[in-house]
């Protein structure tokens, strides 16, 4: 059976709907940066995340072809995640999404180095045609946070986040949403096909 992060790491992926404080540890994802509204028809958000797909594809299916990477396993391709961040503010404000700044990501299996990510873009370039010089590869420690399971539209999160402030002041903590540790999401579900009422995002703040 192949290895499903989100089953496997419930802690970081599947969190109740009561905010709760967790710690993160370093982890690698592959990732693309822009700017702007994620809603833009064929704009640069969903462009990034047909290049990010590509790779983690391309790494997934690897042991079909003749290039082994050592320490491969099957595995269930981890969630797109995201990290938001508007200039000039220390929340989101989702009235602007034209200021949005994101780097969308899709966290690597360990035994992805740096190296056999570099193999995956060369590969994918070669057999899909296409630039992806965007796409890079991203370790992030996002540490100490507070994060909680959001049920529903995206535009409703506000009402979450303050749950969540409220649940880390509550225990001694402030958010601590800085140039290097952002609002961070991770989807569970399919906006295509769920409902937006029913679908799930986990939300993480950075605390200190």
């Amino acid at each position: 059976m192949a290895f499903d992060y989100k089953k496997e790491y419930k802690e970081f992926y599947l969190p109740p709907k009561t905010p709760g404080i967790i710690q993160i540890p370093e982890m690698n994802y592959i990732a693309v940066r822009g700017h702007g509204d994620p809603n833009e028809p064929d704009g640069a958000y969903k462009t990034a995340i047909g290049l990010l797909y590509a790779i983690a594809f391309t790494i997934k299916m690897s042991y079909k072809g003749s290039h082994k990477i050592d320490g491969y396993f099957s595995y269930v391709v981890p969630p797109l995640e995201g990290l938001w961040w508007q200039a000039g503010r220390d929340h989101i404000d989702y009235s602007h999404k034209e200021d949005f700044q994101w780097i969308s990501m899709i966290r690597l299996p360990e035994f992805v180095t740096r190296e056999e990510y570099c193999w995956a873009v060369g590969e994918a370039s070669r057999k899909k045609q296409n630039d992806f010089s965007k796409v890079e590869f991203f370790p992030y420690h996002e540490g100490l946070c507070v994060q909680c399971m959001h049920i529903g539209s995206y535009d409703k999160e506000p009402a979450t986040i303050e749950k969540m402030d409220q649940f880390a002041a509550d225990n001694g903590y402030v958010v601590d949403i800085s140039a290097s540790r952002f609002h961070h999401e991770i989807y569970l579900s399919d906006p295509r096909r769920a409902a937006v009422e029913k679908l799930r995002t986990v939300i993480r703040h950075p605390i200190r």
